[in-house]
């Protein structure tokens, strides 16, 4: 009988506001070699369209980042860039709605979607535009805005006015006063050149599924507040309904990014799509399957929103496909967790060993992945009876 190293995927996403994906998987690997220093360590990073999407994909394509300066989500400039892919995409540029109008980029003091705006993400397709982008990749995840992409509209020269005639203003609450639609004066360059969005193809605009209502809480909205922006899409909505002719009840993936999936789609001409769809295309997750014999993955936050189109649920279910057993980490299991059990995950859990602070948990995030990681190795050697180095009978 022969022995040979297990062999570890680690598939996780980024921990946001604090660990970006490739610093994830870097510290898991760090936990896997802690408790079985022979296992072949597989890696696919699971861009979910938000903090790590242009990185990512620029790197499995050999292609090149480029800084640019934009408008961030309050108002002030921020640094950013757009990605242009290698090979035969070289034309196409790749971009993250975080890196304009992310909620890393807003204050925990200054928290308020009724006035954050996605205004940097048009300069940023702009910027792409200006480089010569033939097709533009754009990623939505990790977002600290709800105003349906009316800022990203109005970088692009679309013209979104009130009942005197007047633009209205930026952010979410500014919805309220919407009245009219122009496309007259948008970018022409638009219509020469294909968007792709990668979107929670789970999250739609409107209704009490509404991502006002889902979402807007986490980025600071006061329930006031989440009322007073759920009238505002509805307006936006009924607007683009008579204006533009597009529906948006129901649409999926309209509500990505506070809306802002439903803006690209309906003021710039945008496709969206599930964004696992877009991101399978360049990680070859079925050949690191076929040769797993464990499954990591992990995610800053595990709850009852889990299931509905994040990394560790889409990672456990391509996983039981092949019979592999999932273990999912997260910095904060919260309300129904265990419902990530029924798509796949044989368990879980939460990286934190003491109570502290978030503060201290964020500043000491890569530690505690790397421990957990280790951890949960050492378990599964024990029930598969590896011997110390994390080699298995073949």
């Amino acid at each position: 009988m022969s022995i040979r190293p297990i062999s570890v995927l680690l598939a996780p996403s980024g921990f946001k506001e604090s660990l970006g994906v490739t610093e994830v998987i870097e510290a898991m690997a760090g936990g896997v070699a802690g408790a079985a220093p022979a296992a072949r360590i597989l890696r696919a990073p699971m861009v979910d369209g938000g903090e790590g999407f242009t990185e990512t994909l620029v790197q499995l394509t050999g292609g090149r980042l480029e800084p640019v300066v934009v408008t961030g989500p309050i108002g002030r400039p921020v640094e950013a860039f757009v990605g242009f892919m290698g090979g035969a995409g070289k034309r196409t540029a790749v971009i993250e709605m975080a890196a304009a109008a992310g909620l890393r980029l807003v204050p925990r003091d200054m928290r308020d979607p009724t006035a954050t705006t996605s205004y940097g993400v048009g300069e940023l397709i702009r910027a792409a535009l200006d480089r010569g982008a033939k097709k533009i990749l754009i990623g939505c995840g990790d977002s600290g805005i709800n105003d349906a992409g009316a800022g990203m509209a109005q970088a692009l020269g679309v013209r979104l006015t009130d009942a005197d005639g007047r633009d209205i203003g930026r952010g979410g609450s500014a919805l309220g006063a919407l009245a009219r639609v122009d496309l007259s004066g948008r970018d022409p360059r638009l219509d020469h050149v294909t968007i792709d969005v990668a979107v929670n193809w789970h999250n739609v605009l409107l209704g009490e599924r509404g991502v006002a209502r889902v979402f807007g809480p986490q980025k600071g909205a006061t329930p006031a507040q989440v009322e007073a922006l759920s009238a505002g899409l509805e307006t936006f909505a009924a607007v683009v309904r008579r204006d533009l002719g597009v529906e948006f009840d129901g649409m999926a993936g309209s509500g990505a990014s506070g809306g802002l999936g439903a803006g690209l789609h309906a003021l710039i001409g945008a496709r969206l799509h599930p964004r696992w769809d877009v991101v399978m295309k360049y990680i070859d997750l079925d050949d690191n399957l076929a040769r797993a014999d464990l499954v990591i993955t992990a995610e800053g936050s595990l709850d009852g929103q889990t299931p509905y189109g994040k990394a560790p649920a889409e990672i456990a279910r391509r996983a039981k496909a092949w019979g592999l057993p999932v273990i999912a980490l997260a910095g904060t299991v919260g309300h129904g967790a265990a419902s990530t059990l029924s798509v796949g995950v044989d368990a879980y859990f939460s990286i934190l060993t003491r109570p502290c602070s978030l503060d201290e948990a964020l500043a000491d995030a890569r530690r505690l992945v790397g421990d957990a990681t280790e951890q949960a190795v050492r378990l599964f050697a024990l029930g598969r009876g590896l011997d110390a180095r994390g080699r298995i009978a073949a």
